[in-house]
């Protein structure tokens, strides 16, 4: 959005944070976006309010939103359906338009009484490498290596915190079944290299750290070991068979576990409607469990390739293109 001449006024790394327990370490930055925020609504009465995910945070807002008279249009939806049906009561109250981007969603919200548009995801409006695979991995210095496994630990300090050093073990183990393994990190641009560096020194493999563009580097992949959340998105998209993984504080999990009312937390597996991909969650996150489910896409060959046949069935689910410009019609809409 930024590069798009978007003005920022409060940085996403500075209130992005994972689980229930974790939101105190940022209370702070998290209170002041949303005083500083409301002052905008209030001051400035802007034509429309677009909100995206982050539920707590932004439904809050828009009831600010509502009492200055200001439009609310709710673009990516929070995942309410996972574990809080009980807040589209709420959600009815303060949002004028609901714009979905999983298949799924549109139904939820219809049943419940919103106004709801479901415009694909918009993934699917990415453009296709150029590059072919074998330049890319000659450029990272990857070309002779076999196989090439990707590293995807997430968007948040957190999660790359928790993930990656399970991710390295992994890494330790397969480099003694496969010696010429070759591994890339895409780093999310919400994450600085010095957070990542120090944790993959120590592999005994060259890991490749890089900002090129992620689905080049996925195409370059064998398989990936990727951090629950968009990400997952991504890698089906580019038709990359994955272990998904995840893990959140202690107190988190406690409660999320008795609250979560879906039985998948991968959005692959979400909108495929079965367990196509593995998902290690919390104590399952361990270096032995990631190398052995790794190792299952890599030497079964009928397991992979009916993973790679969901994976396909997944792309297509996701729509044929066009959610944003679809999204931005409907803002303009809005607007009029």
């Amino acid at each position: 959005m930024e590069g798009q001449g978007v003005e920022a006024l409060v940085s996403a790394s500075e209130t992005a944070v994972v689980g229930l327990s974790e939101v105190f370490r940022k209370l702070g930055n998290i209170a002041k976006a949303y005083f500083g925020l409301s002052r905008v609504l209030k001051q400035f009465r802007p034509s429309l309010l677009i909100l995206i995910d982050y539920p707590e945070f932004n439904l809050r807002l828009a009831s600010k939103a509502k009492k200055y008279g200001i439009p609310v249009m709710y673009y990516i939806s929070p995942q309410v359906w996972a574990w809080r049906p009980g807040r589209v009561k709420k959600i009815a109250s303060v949002v004028d338009r609901m714009v979905c981007i999983l298949p799924f969603e549109k139904e939820f919200y219809e049943k419940r009484g919103l106004r709801v548009d479901y415009v694909g995801h918009p993934l699917c409006d990415i453009e296709f490498p150029e590059v072919s695979p074998g330049e890319i991995l000659e450029e990272l210095g990857l070309k002779n290596n076999y196989p090439v496994l990707g590293l995807l630990p997430g968007s948040r300090d957190q999660e790359v915190e928790s993930l990656l050093p399970n991710m390295v073990g992994a890494v330790k183990l397969l480099k003694v079944r496969y010696p010429n393994l070759g591994c890339i990190l895409p780093l999310a641009p919400t994450i600085r290299e010095d957070r990542v560096e120090h944790l993959v020194r120590d592999a005994g493999v060259e890991i490749r750290i890089s900002r090129a563009n992620i689905y080049e580097l996925l195409s370059c992949c064998h398989c990936a070991l990727v951090a629950s959340g968009t990400a997952t998105l991504e890698a089906a998209i580019m038709g990359v068979p994955m272990v998904v993984v995840y893990k959140v504080s202690p107190v988190t999990f406690f409660l999320a576990k008795r609250v979560v009312r879906v039985e998948h937390i991968c959005l692959v597996n979400l909108v495929a409607g079965y367990t196509l991909v593995p998902e290690l969650i919390q104590d399952g996150v361990t270096p032995e469990e990631i190398t052995q489910q790794l190792i299952n896409i890599l030497e079964d060959e009928k397991n992979r390739t009916k993973m790679k046949k969901g994976l396909e069935e997944v792309r297509e689910k996701l729509g044929k293109g066009g959610a944003s410009r679809r999204a931005a019609e409907i803002a303009l809409e809005m607007i009029r």
